[in-house]
This record gives structure tokens, sequence and C-alpha cells, in this order.
């Protein structure tokens, strides 16, 4: 999210609800399936290898899309899988909705598995499946899908006639030896965590809106008036688009990463050409440290009107909140390779994409980080920590958040200062190189670390508060 160096209910019953899920299994039933769901450990991180088909039919301004969705995975654990988990993250900030106003991402006509009421908020539906799964095994459910845009400016919302689609479209949840990761979107940071896949989008809009979208992207005419835009994009974990009269302009850097920016009528010209300029010289920087970009295009989207939480981070696209002096369009860039190419648990590891996105960023933009530990001062509590969870900083710390950006890059320069440059820029290649499109920990980094040299960490990770 955004870089902090650049500062710019109960359930509604179902009758209430526009598209409903069919009727659940009995309380007994449902009983029977959570036992043998959960009886035995997951080690393997499941379901994987998801593969989205989605295809949505915007109505004349893009504030509603309409369609079905289809996921297939693959059950990657020793153990059968009985049910999967899909999120509905469009709902973290609404939840339920009231009746007069439902939730902004809603789902009906589910098949191939039935359907249990929402939970968490009305962000997660678990879907029962009609058989258990065995090891190895692939099958698919299918559902209908509503997004309505929520009428505020955010990276799901509107800025005048444009909108933004992050975090709109419905995802596996991943289940491991932790169990199901069912937690709740806090309001602030990311609470996200999926699995690599590939997606195929068809978005069937009016040819009036520009929409840029995560993958590449084929266009053909529609219908009278309208345009079918077909994106493709394999191994990324989540799907965003735009869509709005946006300007727009193409560069391909030259480390050949195609560019696509588009940005509002009032946006700073300047901004704009800041922006490209930072995007072209680190998504090549980020490619040489770190490994080369895998998705060969990445969409700029830049609007003067969007706030801290506007700017966000998706597979080869990014929201940017652009003002004539830029934006945080480095650090979001870093998240590709930090979350995108390199996941986490973003609500148990936040520090692991934050931290190394805003280290990413300050090398970059060659800082002066020598005396940064210092210069940050105490611990904001005794309890403070690099590697607390969002939980953490959701119960009464939300100020705190800011060490998981400041402090957690800080670490990062000081064990550069450590390992020194060159054993450091090699140690997080391989890292990166040995979690491509997988999930990292940071008992992960610091085995990574520690291989990277001969002095003993331990003191290291005490001093930092890396647990």
């Amino acid at each position: 999210m955004t870089s902090l160096r650049h500062w710019r209910t109960p359930l509604l019953a179902l009758a209430a609800v526009l598209l409903l899920v069919p009727q659940t299994p009995t309380a007994a039933a449902q009983d029977t399936a959570d036992a043998a769901d959960t009886a035995a450990p997951v080690s393997a991180a499941t379901p994987d290898r998801p593969s989205y088909d989605v295809s949505l039919r915007a109505d004349s301004d893009g504030s509603r899309w309409t369609g079905r969705q289809t996921v297939s995975f693959r059950n990657a654990a020793r153990t059968p899988l009985r049910s999967v988990d899909v999120r509905l993250w469009g709902n973290g900030t609404a939840g339920c909705g009231t009746p007069d106003g439902p939730s902004p991402v809603r789902v009906g006509r589910v098949t191939g598995g039935t359907p249990r009421p929402l939970t968490v908020g009305c962000t997660a539906l678990r879907i029962d499946l009609p058989a258990p799964l065995p090891y190895g095994a692939r099958t698919s459910v299918s559902f209908d899908v509503e997004i309505t845009v929520p009428d505020r400016v955010h990276r799901f919302g509107k800025d005048g006639a444009h909108r933004y689609l992050g975090n709109a479209l419905p995802l596996l949840s991943v289940r491991d030896a932790q169990g199901r990761h069912l937690d709740p979107d806090v309001g602030f940071g990311e609470s996200f965590h999926t699995l690599a896949g590939d997606f195929r989008v068809v978005l069937d809009h009016p040819s009036a809106l520009v929409v840029p979208a995560t993958g590449t992207t084929t266009r053909r005419a529609g219908g009278p008036g309208h345009t079918v835009s077909t994106s493709v994009a394999r191994g990324v974990r989540d799907f965003a688009w735009a869509a709005g009269p946006f300007r727009s302009k193409t560069v391909t850097t030259p480390g050949g990463v195609r560019l696509n920016a588009y940005w509002t009528a009032a946006t700073s010209p300047e901004g704009v050409a800041t922006d490209l300029k930072d995007a072209i010289g680190s998504v090549d920087e980020f490619g040489q440290r770190f490994g080369r970009y895998p998705y060969g295009e990445l969409d700029l989207v830049m609007s003067d009107n969007l706030d801290e939480f506007g700017n966000m981070e998706f597979p080869g696209l990014v929201l940017l909140w652009t003002e004539p002096g830029g934006s945080a369009v480095v650090h979001e860039i870093a998240h590709q390779w930090f979350y995108g190419i390199v996941g986490n648990d973003q609500f148990a590891s936040p520090w692991l994409d934050e931290s190394f996105a805003q280290y990413a960023t300050e090398l970059y933009y060659r800082e002066d980080t020598a005396t940064c530990w210092e210069d940050q001062g105490q611990w904001p509590s005794a309890t403070a920590a690099l590697t607390r969870s969002l939980a953490y900083f959701a119960d009464g710390r939300r100020s705190e958040y800011r060490v998981v950006y400041h402090r957690g890059s800080c670490a990062l320069h000081d064990l550069e200062r450590v390992l020194g440059g060159p054993a450091m820029a090699g140690m997080l290649r391989g890292y990166v190189r040995d979690h491509w499109l997988g999930v990292t920990t940071t008992a992960d980094f610091k085995r990574a670390a520690q291989a990277a040299t001969a002095r003993d960490l331990g003191p290291f990770w005490t001093e930092h508060r890396i647990h």
C-alpha cells in the first residue's frame, strides 16, 4: 500500500439479499462436515493452482458489473478437501450492508457445491463440495457475480466519472497448517493471503469507457456502442481493473516492459511525467535486483483525487494518488515483487511486503540510511515488533503500524551493513528466486539471511524485534 515516505454486523436475512445463496445443509450435517474438514492438519497450502474464468458486463458508466465466475482448483493437501472458502474482500468496509443498501459484492446461483451463509462481515462464503476432493485432483465451482462500485473515493470506489475495482473480484482463500485463513478486513493495511493463479477476465463495457486491467488485454467490438476487453494474466494473486474517460499513453522501458499510463483529466501533467519517469526506472532496476518482471506489461492508473487508501498495488496494475510532485509509484511497483511475486500472509506478517517494498524504494532513490535505525528513536511500546500481525495493530495500536514501514526498512538497511552490499543483493535475489510465485514466512527470510554470513544473526533479530 502507500509508502509512508510519500505522504501525499449481524448477517442480513437471506431474503433481503438480492442474489441469494441456496439453502445450506442441516446443522447436524454441517457439524459432521466441519469435523471431517478439520480432522487432520493441512500441511500444504490448498486449494492451489487456481484458474479464474470471469465474464462481466458493465452498466452505462461502469458502476455496476454483472456476470458469472468459475474458479477451478487443485487439492494440494494429502487430506481430502471437503469445502472451499471464497473471499468477497470488496465487502470489507460495507460488511453486510443494509436492506436499502446491500453489500457491494454479491454472489448467487452457486454450482459445483453447496454454499453456506456469509460470514466474517459478509466477506467469506464457504462452499461445501459434493464429494471429498482427493489429493492432486481438480474441480471447480461457479457462481453469478454482481459488483456495485461504492460511492466513495477509494481503491474500490469512484472518482468523478472514474471507477476503480480493486479487491472487487471474489478470490479463493487459503487453507494450510495454520488452518483456514478467514481474517477480517481491519480497515487499514491489507489482510489478503492468496495463492498465485491464472485469470481470464472478459469485460463487456460501453466503448466510451477506457478499461485498464491486470494482465495482457485485447479488445474487440461488442454489441452496439460496446467493446469487449479480454484480459489474460498468469501467475498472479489478484485481478483489478478501472473504467472511465482516462487519458492514456504507452511506453516501453529499456528493459522491455510495456508501461500503460492512464490518468484523469484533472491529474497534473507534471505528476504524470514524474510517475512515468520513476516507473520506467524502477521496474527495470527492480528487475535487475530481484529478478525480471514476469507480467510483460504494467498499468499505471493515476488520479489527483485518490487518497492513501486509493494508492494500491495489484498484479500488473497500480492505483496512484498523483500530485504535481508525483506519487508513491516506486513503492507500489516494488510490491510487484514483494507480495506479487514473493507472496506472504499479509494479515499475519505485513512486514514481509511493506518493509521490503519501502526498503526497495529507498534503494531506488539512493537515500542516505546510515543512521536511520537510530533516527527512529524508541519503540512506540514495549510489545511493538516488526513481525506483529494486523490483529495486534488493530487492537488499539493503529498508530504503531508505521513501524512496519519505517523500522522495517531500516532493519533491512542495517542487515545490508552487516552482510555487505554484494552479499545482501545476492541473498535477496536468491530469496526471491526460491519463493518465486510462492508464499514466504519470516522464518524463510531469516534462514536465507543467515545462510549469507558466518556471523550469528541471533542478536540482530533480537535488536530489531524480528521474531
